[in-house]
């Protein structure tokens, strides 16, 4: 069904749609991308790029996402700029793994040398369902406000019945996010190397959602990368012989990943040098010792502060995480694998962004210092990681360089 309508004047318009919250609040605008009813968790983020790195993250899987910018569009889209990759390919893919997108104003025009297509066709191939025309700073004070809520986009057939009660049953009836585990939904379901010019490091990372950039960012710094999926075992790490474990970001509630957390201690009890980034914050923290718990609203955008809390030194970071690790007081403490402590908060509400062991050998980060895309302030992370399994290399004669 075409998502456009001939009006009276002879001109086309976009066919209507509405946006459901959980609190009962309906948004009406019109169809974007593909038509049909789509469910989700309804989040905002505020970056005023990279929307496609944005729906192309694994992350936002069962995410409704609001874009705070008030046009989008306008770059179109392309074959390169994708963050998923589709069981174990090696190039990134264009996936689109949000449940909708809500947005106020469509560029008329895509307009930028690498584009191919425009957004919205993109969209709407992918048979995911977006509106447009509705005013999103409305809808984000209220998801700032009452906390990010459940949500869902109908239009065409799923709304020609106009019954909203029965639209709010069905937005109400579905999966919290608190609870979900959605790790197998994303994660690769077979292992794949992503290899450097010239291999100097070997790595073993765990796939919970994986954006693409990640690899590429270690493989840059001569790290080649073994992806494994999310149900690895200890074993199957062990038979790479990696120098270093790596643990990257993912959707769902960190309280459901013990399978994770176990792996996690157990890595860590073979003192094999360990680096996580947002969902992988929360494993190492859960294994420290530490609970998690969800965010009113969360952080999600390209332009959130976080201090160091050894040096005061303030980075603007990529963030999208709708759970955090609780505070310890003191910010120190006994762990199972030592002393440990938190090494950066955020510098807008003190939620903890980082933990680490007192002696270095492992250390996370509640964002993404891959940063695509942007900014890149946190991107020395990777020369922290590629120090820190060198220096035990060269202490203990372990990882690659031994074989």
């Amino acid at each position: 069904m075409s998502s456009l309508t001939q009006a009276t004047g002879g001109g086309l318009i976009p066919d209507p749609a509405v946006l459901v919250l959980e609190d009962g609040s309906i948004h009406r605008g019109f169809t974007y991308g593909a038509q049909g009813e789509t469910l989700g968790e309804a989040v905002f983020t505020t970056g005023m790029s990279g929307y496609q790195e944005t729906l192309t993250d694994p992350s936002y899987c069962r995410q409704i996402v609001v874009a705070t910018a008030p046009q989008i569009g306008n770059t179109g889209w392309n074959s390169e700029d994708g963050e998923s990759r589709v069981d174990g390919a090696t190039d990134s893919s264009g996936k689109v793994w949000v449940s909708g997108f809500v947005i106020r104003d469509s560029s008329r025009r895509a307009s930028n040398w690498r584009s191919e297509r425009t957004l919205e066709s993109e969209l709407a191939e992918q048979g995911i369902v977006g509106i447009s025309g509705v005013d999103t700073r409305t809808i984000v004070r209220r998801l700032r406000d009452r906390g990010s809520m459940k949500a869902g986009i109908f239009s065409g057939e799923a709304l020609s019945g106009g019954d909203t009660d029965a639209l709010l049953e069905k937005v109400r009836g579905q999966e919290s996010m608190a609870g979900a585990n959605l790790s197998a939904e994303v994660s690769t379901t077979k292992s794949y190397v992503v290899s450097p010019e010239e291999t100097k490091l070997r790595v073993a990372a765990l796939d919970l959602g994986i954006k693409s950039n990640t690899p590429r960012m270690l493989a840059k710094r001569g790290i080649e990368v073994h992806v494994l999926p999310h149900d690895a075992t200890l074993d199957d790490i062990k038979a790479i012989n990696p120098d270093g474990v790596f643990l990257s970001n993912g959707p769902g509630d960190p309280a459901t990943a013990d399978a994770a957390v176990q792996l996690t201690s157990q890595v860590l009890g073979e003192k094999i040098p360990f680096f996580g980034i947002c969902f992988g914050n929360q494993i190492l923290g859960r294994a420290l010792g530490l609970d998690t718990y969800k965010m009113q609203f969360g952080h999600r955008g390209i332009n959130v502060p976080v201090k160091e809390l050894s040096t005061g030194k303030v980075a603007i970071t990529s963030q999208n995480h709708g759970f955090a690790l609780k505070s310890p007081e003191g910010g120190e403490w006994d762990s199972p694998f030592g002393k440990a402590h938190v090494t950066h908060v955020c510098a807008n509400d003190d939620v903890v962004e980082g933990v680490a062991l007192v002696d270095g050998s492992a250390f996370s980060v509640q964002y993404h210092p891959e940063a695509a895309a942007g900014p890149h302030d946190a991107s020395d992370l990777f020369d922290k990681f590629f120090d820190l399994m060198s220096g035990r290399k060269a202490a203990t004669g372990t990882g690659k360089a031994a074989q």
